[in-house]
């Protein structure tokens, strides 16, 4: 009882084969491998695009520049 004899594994394969067919299951192993490939590309695509991204700052400052910011509602004595 606590395992499957040879006839029992026989007639799983027969299902299997009569379920996916003959070509399907070496087609599916591939599509599989294929995403497995493509998952991994895309790890290591991310590592390298952050260590190339650029400077992330949206306003260019110029070394000497003095920035002053304007108080429009404030009121002159």
């Amino acid at each position: 009882m606590g395992s499957f004899s040879i006839w029992h594994w026989l007639i799983v394969l027969v299902v299997v084969l009569l379920l996916f067919g003959r070509g399907k299951i070496p087609e599916l192993m591939g599509d599989m491998a294929k995403g497995i490939k493509s998952f991994k590309k895309g790890m290591t695509d991310d590592d390298t695009a952050e260590d190339t991204r650029s400077d992330p700052r949206t306003v260019d400052h110029r070394p000497g520049e003095t920035v002053v910011a304007s108080d429009r509602n404030a009121t002159k004595p």
